[in-house]
């Protein structure tokens, strides 16, 4: 076995960013605004740099049209079959205009996303667990070869340099960023696989800077608005999210006891449900509790990063990842960094 980095593998816990002087008067003073598929027509524009996660308990219809309303995106789980896909697509299409789509790495996935861009998904993911796969990079030269300049593609995960290389030379307009952080994901165990999501950001941008390549997406560890500012900082340019929409009303599923269900779409229970057939289980299932609107929660997020660029003295987030300083810091600061009042 090979060592792969000297580098240290940092972890969203590991850092704190560095307040530095700031002449930004207000929040309102702070733009948010970011561009996924930069410089092409293929770009989409983001006032809030948040996606809502292709999951089964998190983005159907009603959270892709509250994301876009928010100034984000949501894209559409690939766990229903194409006809029932193609509706959630084209409610959400009529009520946003801009959602994405998902499709996987083999079978009919062309006549899939085919379907998916005529109902109206301005985005198509090839959603796989492990975008280091061939299957993942043929797939993206697929839909690119039979969509040719005129779609959006996203594809991942990835975790490292290499494989986000490999998905840009393929033609990925944007690259989903991590494995195994996500809070329904037991990749890491049981497979003993991934990085650190703040550490294959970085492992990425140590190659392609800012505004080079493809967009990154940071997806998975990603538990509030301080670690998707350090996400952003580190040069992402969106983050991706599951957990924190699950709650909400917008979300797909029942409120059972204040409760609704939140699951990794490698659990077996998501698999039993969306494929019909159990493989492979890298994730749980578990319940978590009825916040109401996603509004709310999507307000709180946009204060939360606005307060990070603040602190940076950066007025939107090419200056957030160009001025940003930070620090490792030991493990007894999480102590001090968590609330404490009742202790």
């Amino acid at each position: 076995m090979k060592k792969y980095s000297d580098e240290e593998h940092l972890s969203f816990d590991d850092i704190l960013l560095i307040p530095q002087r700031s002449n930004v008067a207000s929040r309102k003073d702070v733009s948010l605004r970011s561009t996924i598929g930069t410089g092409t027509k293929r770009s989409i524009g983001l006032n809030l740099p948040l996606i809502a996660a292709p999951m089964d308990t998190v983005c159907e219809w009603e959270m892709a049209a509250a994301m876009r309303k928010a100034g984000g995106l949501g894209i559409i789980h690939r766990y229903l079959p194409i006809e029932q896909q193609v509706e959630q697509v084209k409610l959400a299409a009529a009520s946003s205009r801009v959602v994405g789509g998902s499709v996987g790495t083999k079978g009919t996935f062309l006549t899939d996303a085919s379907l998916l861009v005529e109902a109206g998904a301005a985005l198509i993911l090839v959603d796989t667990a492990n975008g280091h796969n061939d299957y993942a990079v043929n797939a993206v030269k697929h839909l690119r070869n039979a969509f040719g300049r005129d779609l959006h593609i996203m594809a991942g995960n990835v975790s490292t340099w290499d494989g986000y290389a490999r998905l840009a030379d393929a033609g990925a307009d944007s690259v989903r960023v991590g494995i195994g952080g996500g809070s329904a994901c037991t990749t890491r165990v049981v497979s003993g696989h991934g990085m650190p999501t703040l550490a294959s950001i970085m492992d990425i941008r140590a190659n392609f800077k800012y505004g080079d390549g493809p967009d990154i997406i940071a997806d998975g560890g990603i538990r509030n608005s301080g670690d998707a500012a350090k996400a952003l900082a580190a040069g992402a340019n969106a983050v991706m999210v599951g957990r924190m929409l699950a709650g909400t009303k917008e979300s797909p599923g029942e409120i059972v006891d204040g409760q609704k269900v939140f699951r990794g779409m490698a659990s077996a229970e998501a698999q039993a449900d969306g494929l019909k057939s159990v493989s492979g289980v890298e994730g749980i299932a578990t319940t978590v509790p009825f916040i109401g609107s996603v509004s709310d929660v999507l307000a709180d997020f946009e204060a939360g990063l606005k307060s990070a660029l603040s602190y940076t003295g950066a007025e939107d987030l090419l200056d957030f990842h160009s001025l940003s300083v930070y620090n490792r810091v030991s493990s007894n600061s999480l102590n001090e960094t968590k609330p404490h009042a009742k202790e």
